[in-house]
């Protein structure tokens, strides 16, 4: 297999040209949603626990007929009509998130037949990393001469994951951290570019805390049974995890890269909770003007968080601007994209 070259000769750039995003209608502020537990469970929940524990006013909501791949499938249009692409024009499609239509097929061939692509499809999952794992895995493709575009898609609907009437006080805060989610979808076209593109991916991943929060059910070792259906996790340890394991991947790609923060166009970063967002700037000395905050209107929509971030700066964005992405996951996992806007 032959390298591929630049039409200056030079080794290939993979570069994102087009992004979009797609937020379904349904809103659940916090005070609608305390009701509906609280009401679901019998528990005295007092006023404004949501939003006071976790920032967060509302979140977007998917309907009864919309599924992951519903808003991925959105979020793909967007992101090929931006580009200026046609569905035949990518032949890679990557459904990269941690929600899915089916166990099986691969979601991506249920997006791949509602975009009308002939794309070679594939499924990735790792947590809220998912999104920026399938940007890796593509730009990867596309550097070994597999593909030529890809298009990466998320769709995620963790609002399903929510369990509206736990049991008890215990249950409540065993699946607390879920009252965070919001349903999104996000995309991104990634294609060989002249100057810019993609320059640098770095990750850390600390598998031994895979067990501190997530959605048993499914698989192979609980494959049925509600319970395993909703998520479970403490947040607080959760946070606690993410401040132990630190910034040494943050460290190493602005060393590598001979970065100051105010050599960031900005910094989109996964966001949790406000209390999680406030507690990154505050370890790593990202500057809050550099930031993307979007967990107070649309909740923790897992991997959609930063292409639906990006979709919002992308008009702002200048040809030699760089983005910093930092993805967060369970698993845990921590993951760095640097972009320039070519």
């Amino acid at each position: 297999m032959h390298r591929q070259s630049s039409a200056d000769g030079g080794p290939v750039r993979v570069g994102i040209t087009g992004v979009g995003s797609c937020l379904p209608g349904g809103v659940m502020d916090s005070e609608r949603l305390r009701q509906r537990v609280a009401a679901g469970s019998g528990l005295p929940l007092p006023r404004g626990i949501f939003e006071r524990a976790t920032g967060i006013r509302s979140r977007r909501v998917a309907a009864a007929g919309e599924y992951a791949s519903t808003l991925a499938t959105g979020a793909g249009r967007a992101a090929l009509a931006d580009a200026g692409l046609d569905p035949l024009d990518i032949d890679l499609l990557v459904f990269a998130s941690a929600s899915r239509d089916l166990v099986e097929p691969a979601t991506a061939h249920i997006v791949q037949d509602a975009l009308g692509s002939r794309a070679h499809a594939l499924d990735v999952s790792n947590a809220c990393n998912s999104f920026v794992n399938g940007v890796d895995l593509a730009r990867a493709m596309i550097l070994a001469g597999r593909a030529r575009r890809a298009l990466v898609v998320t769709g995620e609907t963790p609002s399903r994951a929510v369990r509206h009437d736990p049991a008890d006080l215990a249950a409540f805060r065993a699946g607390f951290a879920g009252y965070t989610f919001g349903d999104a979808g996000a995309a991104v076209v990634l294609e060989p570019v002249d100057r810019g593109g993609v320059l640098d991916i770095d990750t850390e991943t600390h598998s031994g805390h895979w067990r501190v929060g997530g959605i048993p059910g499914g698989g192979s070792r609980l494959p049925r049974g509600d319970e395993h259906t909703y998520f479970h996790g403490d947040g607080r340890e959760l946070r606690d995890v993410f401040e132990k394991v630190g910034t040494a991947v943050l460290d190493r790609v602005r060393r590598r890269n001979r970065l100051e923060w105010t050599d960031l166009r900005r910094v989109l970063v996964h966001q949790v909770t406000m209390p999680y967002l406030e507690r990154f700037t505050e370890l790593t000395g990202v500057p809050a003007e550099r930031l993307v905050v979007t967990v107070p209107e649309l909740g923790n929509v897992a991997s959609a968080t930063l292409g639906v971030q990006l979709d919002r700066i992308r008009g702002e964005l200048d040809p030699g601007d760089k983005v910093l992405f930092v993805g967060l996951g369970g698993g845990v996992s921590i993951m760095t994209l640097l972009w320039e806007v070519s």
